[in-house]
């Protein structure tokens, strides 16, 4: 099996361990065909990016023990489902993002001069 790779074609770097995050939960982005919603953007989330999808039904900042999830705060980092991130950067909402950390699917979504204006780990 191939190394995912980030939005530059190196080794994807981790994203966060703790809390843990991932669709498989490695602190990484790593997906597989189970992953549905493409969870390929590491996230920084602040006030307003958990802001936003708690005003559509998705709470990101309660804990949910029987699924292991610590519920987020702000500077935490997550892996977002792709979508809903463009939905937020559609939206001027969109959380910064860490582009060592993002999958190279997400290109497949979003434009990668989109994604160089959020980051943070770009010098």
């Amino acid at each position: 099996m191939a190394e995912d790779r980030n939005v530059f074609g190196e080794p994807l770097a981790a994203c966060s361990t703790s809390p843990m995050t991932g669709f498989l939960r490695t602190g990484c982005r790593e997906t597989d065909p189970q992953d549905v919603g493409a969870h390929l953007v590491c996230a920084q989330m602040t006030e307003a990016s958990l802001a936003f999808p708690r005003s559509m039904c998705n709470d990101l900042t309660t804990l949910v023990p029987a699924f292991g999830f610590p519920g987020l705060k702000a500077a935490d980092r997550w892996s977002l489902c792709v979508g809903r991130w463009k939905e937020a950067l559609d939206v001027g909402m969109a959380p910064p993002v860490v582009l060592t950390a993002t999958h190279e699917r997400v290109l497949d979504y979003v434009a990668l001069a989109d994604l160089k204006k959020f980051a943070i780990d770009l010098s």
